[in-house]
């Protein structure tokens, strides 16, 4: 595996391997990594000739300076894992590297940022914006992959792709989880084992509001009924529960039953030191 950390090394290795005809798969992460970054460097692996894989984290995606101070950072232990999956290259760089000067560029995502995680992290889905823009120019790659865990952030590079002209096609893999239901998370490892042990909480309640949907009730009630589950665990300090369309992140109406639409059930909480966010989707087929 190679390792680059300048953009412009990373960019004619792009540019060697598309000359050559072959197809290049990209896996864009923060490092910190496990089997559900390592789950999508093997289906891109089996997908492409080529996978690189880049390790940054994005300054401009942190709303919180001690979030972005606390960020786990094991580049070696993490270059092993990718080598050992079949990655062919990562692109590693620092800040100075990937923003020579402060960036000017501001987007802005309208709707999709203004509510979830959005509301609750300003100014976060404009960094992830700039950071995947410059990536994806400078990879150029013919696939990018991401994990469901993050469907908004999933939702929001979809539009950038599609916004401004991406030639790149975007594959989700669903999201890998612990034998307990626990999301995988690189910030799963600063959870105490006390914290770690009322963790799945979050997917039980998430399996709650999905149940009671199938089960004919209301989006209002599936939601209370989740939203209860997540409460009645003192540990957990929840900043929202919601019901929404699984592309636009809108709430879905709360009189109605489950929507005719793609739908997931979202969530985030506070638990100890540790921002957690999971969801679980409904394919339209269902309703």
């Amino acid at each position: 595996m190679q390792v680059f950390t300048q953009r412009a090394d990373v960019r004619a290795f792009a540019a060697d391997v598309r000359r050559a005809g072959r197809r290049i798969g990209f896996v864009p992460t923060m490092g910190a990594l496990h089997d559900g970054h390592l789950e999508l460097v093997r289906r891109a692996v089996a997908a492409c000739d080529v996978v690189v894989a880049s390790i940054f984290v994005n300054p401009r995606q942190f709303n919180n300076p001690s979030d972005l101070a606390a960020y786990p950072r094991v580049p070696e232990q993490d270059a092993e894992l990718l080598r050992a999956a079949g990655c062919h290259a990562l692109f590693l760089p620092d800040a100075a590297e990937m923003y020579p000067t402060p960036p000017v560029t501001t987007l802005s995502f309208g709707p999709l940022e203004a509510v979830l995680e959005g509301a609750h992290r300003p100014g976060h889905f404009a960094g992830v914006g700039l950071v995947v823009s410059k990536l994806l120019h400078l990879v150029a790659p013919h696939t990018a992959w991401f994990g469901q865990k993050d469907l908004q952030q999933v939702a929001v590079v979809r539009a950038l792709v599609r916004d401004l002209d991406f030639d790149v096609a975007l594959e989700v893999a669903p999201t890998v989880r612990e034998p307990d239901g626990l999301a995988m998370s690189s910030r799963n490892r600063r959870l105490t084992a006390a914290e770690r042990a009322v963790a799945p909480t979050l997917h039980r309640a998430l399996a709650t509001a999905r149940a009671a949907l199938l089960r004919g009730a209301t989006v209002a009630d599936a939601q209370a009924a989740g939203a209860a589950v997540l409460s009645a665990e003192p540990a957990f300090a929840p900043e929202y529960f919601e019901v929404v369309d699984a592309h636009t992140l809108q709430v879905a109406d709360r009189a109605a039953g489950l929507p005719p639409t793609e739908t997931a059930i979202v969530a985030a909480a506070h638990l100890g030191a540790v921002r957690l966010i999971d969801n679980v989707v409904l394919p339209a087929a269902l309703a």
